[in-house]
């Protein structure tokens, strides 16, 4: 592209961010609150990911201002081939009866986890939940550890949320809770969506992949249907965003880009999408291009 087009300026100009959770799943902030803060952060192009759940899609779309462009988003917690990893779903059509149905699965699966912490809470730390707790929780569209972790800071039995995770959750073992990632990425495509491997590397808290073990994951998820690699994402350094760049180039993936904002549940600024905050022009998230957002 000409670096004096005006269309160059206007594109770098544009802010991406197609990681982003609410309070759908376990996001800090209500849709409201999200969408006053994504105007705030001059977001141009944002996707809404809450984990397991495609429930706030429609209505977060009405809260936005009409200059901001909106994919929808979902992020699939799955066990692929023996890969623990998280799948995000882009631009599907959220009516689509199977894809319910796979949403409908998974809270089932999220509840079972659920009551199967809560049990050892109560067995081997003598920490019993109240009935208003019990409600609040299985009320919640997408219950996931963060939420438990909220009463027992509320309880004063820990500072944050990650420090209560890891004393008094993270040892639990609660069988396999996830989606069959097969099932999910072959729902998102039947849907209309593209599915993307999240923070390949690794997400919050995990120790990264080295090249040595990512490149033959990367081999079974294509095999398995993957469309693209969240290449650009706030835990990662320059270094291994051009390593992943380079592996989806290589193999005709697409290239996503974001955040994994949480609100005050993580330390993670809307539209931060590398550990520098550097920032990244909207054009090098090549799915934007695909879905004709550029």
């Amino acid at each position: 592209m000409d670096l004096f087009s005006p269309l160059f300026y206007i594109i770098s100009m544009l802010k991406a961010d197609l990681h982003i959770h609410s309070s759908y799943s376990d996001g800090s902030d209500n849709l409201e609150e999200l969408a006053v803060k994504i105007k705030k952060a001059g977001l141009n192009i944002i996707a809404l990911t809450d984990h397991d759940t495609t429930d706030g899609v429609l209505e977060f779309e009405n809260l936005l201002p009409p200059d901001t462009k909106f994919v929808y988003g979902t992020e699939l917690t799955c066990l692929t081939r023996g890969i623990k990893c998280h799948i995000l779903g882009y631009n599907f059509n959220p009516a689509t009866e199977q894809l319910r149905k796979l949403i409908a699965k998974g809270k089932i699966l999220r509840c079972k986890k659920l009551e199967t912490r809560i049990n050892y809470l109560k067995d081997v730390w003598n920490i019993e939940l109240t009935k208003e707790e019990k409600d609040w929780l299985y009320s919640r569209r997408s219950v996931v550890k963060t939420h438990l972790a909220n009463i027992l800071v509320n309880r004063g039995l820990a500072n944050d949320n990650v420090s209560a995770m890891k004393k008094y959750l993270d040892g639990i073992k609660t069988g396999n809770t996830r989606f069959d990632g097969e099932e999910a990425i072959s729902v998102i495509l039947k849907s209309g969506g593209i599915p993307v491997w999240a923070h390949p590397l690794g997400g919050e808290g995990e120790v990264h992949l080295s090249p040595e073990e990512f490149l033959p994951k990367l081999k079974t998820l294509i095999e398995c249907g993957i469309k693209g690699l969240e290449c650009y994402y706030s835990r990662y350094s320059m270094q291994e965003i051009e390593f992943l760049v380079k592996c989806a180039n290589e193999n005709n993936l697409l290239i996503t880009g974001g955040s994994d904002y949480h609100g005050t549940n993580k330390d993670i600024p809307l539209g931060k999408q590398n550990i520098d905050n550097i920032p990244v022009e909207a054009e090098k998230l090549t799915i934007l291009k695909y879905l004709n957002l550029l």
